[in-house]
């Protein structure tokens, strides 16, 4: 074993060793991706000293049990690095070097960007600038649970001009996050042209400090510098700390140190690679016996499963509620049945009512404040040490972290989120807090299931579903208060939906959910008088769909017509249209036909074609 204890023991044989480790990092980096014919070689150049030094020095972490919450997490935040940490893994004895000649092939868990199908990886990167919140929700769930490990985010200096990275210094700092290490590998390039500053490490410092992070400048090709920085960082007290290192990207290597025009090129002329292997000086024969250290303590921390079962719903006959209520209700209930639910909230909790959870279990409750792409790619930290985010805000600003959304998809990241204020049913607020995209958006995530309650007992059992269920589950709630459509022991599914008014006489199906289901059934009511009579359908799994009772209906009726408080494209109606295409039925949408404006919730909803009265007037023409 080549790990020493503390940094006095050191010697310069020790230094030479781990270089003679990061210069095999490179030739991994180099060899593979010229074997792909893809891949970013030189950004895992420029690292290669940093990630070394941190990996066999400092990082504490139990390979046989990548899960225990006890391990250090690293997050590759620079994620088109991936060769490099596949190398570094492999180097330690997570897998078989030989394994490493499978990058980016289609059976290979070794991908172009780090993604969790490879166990020792907690979420995918590489779309740039988000790292640093996964490891701000990281960071806060080893607080919460008493673990005093380290999480590490190794950052490329491009990706800190993005938003999301000053969201989460932030915030990391406002909650004295001093198990937070951040790296930025400042190698000055980026994918076009040189970066915005350069090799200027001491501006990166300033930045940082000016969001209450310790920093410190170093050479990241300087053994003595990064170790001297490395143990620095893990010292820390009272505040996140930051290392930005000065490097090359191509180090190593001549003809690509601080080259420009090589990001993603790989080295595949045979000539140009072995020359650039030679230079390496590193003998491909040499055997190492670095290790990454375990955790103290042995055994291992998994997350928990569920511990008792949810509260059901307790309203009377007469009560009226929004589902946004309902669904703060719904919350917390669950939080008293599941230990292992955090809330996380962007400064809306008074009016997605997540209070309700904050009021019960502080401790588990995390403002994020106005920050939604944060929010969102902390609550995908918190899912990858086991927890179970539920992430609240208005649906409309949720737009703006779409991308930490999908990518929570790509990370196969388990957690909730719920937007309130949907539709043009909001009222006087006007356009722009009406969530009015978000079931397209969302019903467009991989593998995400979508929900859309109508009263307050289904918007309770959507909070238990969407725990229940693995994966991004979004509930998307209303701002108006609604009588109750069911009893309190009424039973819900993904997948499932409610017939609510049908006849053997139906002349039409009307499919809705949330504010224009209620709309349906006081239009259903209506029809009646002229002997019309109309199926009533409550779709409140948009995603997955109930395709047997939508085409069911289609049989029944011929006639299917939606009702959405939702922008016409990629919501309810095209959710009903994808199941009944190419049937014999003649359908109609029916959803919000323009830009709306502030007014009443009644008189917009008539205004842009989706009130009782629009439903009664289709109904009749239709029919």
């Amino acid at each position: 074993m080549e790990r020493q204890g503390s940094l006095t023991e050191r010697s310069a044989t020790d230094y030479q060793t781990l270089q003679a480790m990061a210069n095999r990092l490179r030739r991994h980096s180099l060899e593979t991706t010229a074997r792909s014919k893809s891949g970013h070689p030189t950004t895992c150049m420029s690292a290669a000293d940093l990630v070394a030094t941190l990996f066999f020095r400092y990082l504490r972490f139990d390979l046989k049990h990548p899960k225990d919450r006890r391990n250090d997490r690293f997050v590759l935040s620079k994620g088109h690095a991936a060769p490099l940490l596949w190398a570094v893994l492999a180097e330690a004895g997570a897998f078989p070097v030989e394994h490493l000649k499978t990058l980016r092939q289609i059976d290979s868990d070794l991908e172009g960007h780090p993604t969790p199908r490879n166990k020792w990886v907690d979420v995918a990167t590489g779309s740039l600038g988000q790292g640093l919140s996964v490891g701000v929700g990281m960071a806060l769930s080893s607080k919460l649970d008493g673990i005093a490990n380290k999480v590490y985010v190794l950052m490329g200096d491009g990706e800190v001009a993005e938003g999301s990275i000053w969201e989460a210094a932030s915030l990391a700092s406002y909650r004295n996050l001093d198990n937070l290490i951040g790296i930025v590998d400042v190698n000055g390039l980026g994918q076009s042209q040189r970066t915005m500053f350069g090799h200027d490490t001491d501006l990166y410092c300033r930045r940082f400090e000016a969001f209450g992070w310790e920093t410190r400048a170093i050479d990241g090709h300087d053994y003595e510098e990064i170790d001297e920085a490395l143990q620095w960082a893990r010292q820390g007290d009272g505040s996140p700390r930051l290392i930005a290192a000065r490097t090359f990207k191509g180090a190593g290597v001549s003809f690509l140190s601080d080259a420009e025009g090589h990001h993603g090129v790989p080295v595949t002329d045979p000539e140009e690679l072995q020359k650039a292997l030679d230079e390496l000086n590193d003998d491909p024969d040499r055997q190492f016996h670095l290790t990454i250290a375990p955790p103290e303590g042995g055994g291992s921390i998994d997350p928990d499963g569920f511990q008792g079962q949810m509260e059901k719903p307790s309203y009377g006959p007469d009560d009226t509620i929004a589902t946004r209520g309902a669904y703060g209700i719904g919350l917390r209930k669950l939080g008293e049945a599941h230990p292992e639910v955090v809330a996380l909230d962007g400064d809306t909790k008074n009016s997605t009512y997540s209070q309700d959870f904050l009021k019960a279990y502080p401790e588990r409750f995390f403002e994020c404040y106005i920050a939604e792409q944060n929010m969102i790619g902390a609550a995908t930290g918190f899912a990858a040490l086991g927890k179970i985010p539920f992430s609240s805000t208005f649906a409309a600003f949720l737009t703006r972290a779409y991308d930490q959304i999908r990518m929570g998809a790509v990370s196969q990241a388990n957690m909730k989120i719920c937007g309130s204020h949907a539709g043009a049913s909001i009222g006087e607020d006007g356009p722009s807090q009406m969530g009015l995209e978000d079931l397209a958006m969302m019903r467009a995530i991989a593998g995400s299931t979508v929900l859309y309650p109508s009263d307050g007992v289904c918007a309770e059992n959507c909070v238990r579903l969407a725990a229940e269920t693995e994966g991004i589950v979004y509930i998307r709630t209303t701002r108006p208060k609604t009588p109750l459509i069911y009893p309190n022991d009424e039973e819900f599914e993904v997948g499932g939906s409610k017939v609510l008014r049908s006849s053997a006489n139906d002349q039409a199906t009307l499919v809705a959910a949330g504010v224009t289901l209620h709309e349906s059934l006081a239009a259903c009511e209506e029809l009646k008088k002229d002997g019309i009579e109309v199926r009533v359908i409550d779709l409140y799994s948009v995603k997955p769909v109930d395709a047997d009772t939508l085409l069911r209906a289609v049989r029944d009726t011929g006639l299917v017509i939606t009702v959405e408080d939702h922008y016409p494209e990629g919501g309810l109606g095209e959710a009903v249209a994808s199941v009944i295409a190419g049937q014999d039925v003649r359908f109609h949408k029916m959803a919000v036909s323009g830009l709306p404006r502030s007014g009443s919730p009644t008189a917009l909803l008539d205004k842009f074609g989706i009130s009782r009265k629009r439903i009664v007037e289709a109904v009749r023409k239709l029919v």
